[in-house]
C-alpha cells in the first residue's frame, strides 16, 4: 500500500541522510495523519492521493509566488519538493488523453452550455482526479463548451 511505500521511503532518507527528502516525506505523513484523524478511519489508497495531490498544488502556488516576488533559490524549493511528492502519484494522463475524457464526459452529460459545466466536471472529476491537471482539465471542459 502506499503509506507503506512512503514509510519505506522515509526510512530510506534516514539511511542515505537526504535531509530534504526526508523532510518533504515527514511533512507528508503529517498532513496523511490529520486527513486520518478527520476521517476517524484508515486511509486508503485514493484518500492518500488526494492529500498527496493536494500538497502538490500547494507547492506548484508557492513557486509561482516565489517566482513573482523574484525569489528563485524558493521556488527552486518547492519545485524540487514537487518532485519528491509526484513518486506517489498514479501516471500522469497526457493533455490528449485529457481532452478525450472531456469530450466523454460532455457528451455524456448532454452538456450544451456553459451553465451544463458542473454537470460535466461531476462526471469527468472521478475518471481523472489525481491523474490530471484539473485546471487544464477545467479549461478544456470551457473551451468544448464554447464550440
Amino acid at each position: 500500500m502506499l503509506v507503506e511505500q512512503i514509510t519505506d521511503a522515509m526510512k530510506q532518507a534516514m539511511r542515505d541522510k537526504n535531509k530534504e527528502k526526508l523532510a518533504v516525506i515527514r511533512m507528508l505523513r503529517a498532513a496523511l495523519k490529520d486527513k486520518e484523524i478527520e476521517l476517524g478511519k484508515a486511509l486508503e489508497e485514493a484518500d492518500v492521493i488526494a492529500v498527496v495531490g493536494k500538497l502538490i498544488k500547494q507547492r506548484k502556488d508557492a513557486a509561482a509566488q516565489y517566482h513573482d516576488a523574484g525569489r528563485e533559490d524558493l521556488a527552486e524549493k518547492e519545485l524540487a519538493e514537487i518532485e519528491y511528492l509526484m513518486v506517489y502519484m498514479p501516471a500522469q494522463m497526457s493533455e490528449e488523453e485529457v481532452r478525450e475524457a472531456v469530450r466523454k464526459a460532455v457528451s455524456e452529460s448532454g452538456a450544451t452550455s456553459m451553465r451544463d459545466m458542473g454537470k460535466v466536471m461531476a462526471i469527468l472529476r472521478p475518471n481523472i482526479d489525481g491523474r490530471a491537471d484539473m485546471g487544464m482539465a477545467s479549461a478544456l471542459v470551457k473551451a468544448e463548451l464554447q464550440g
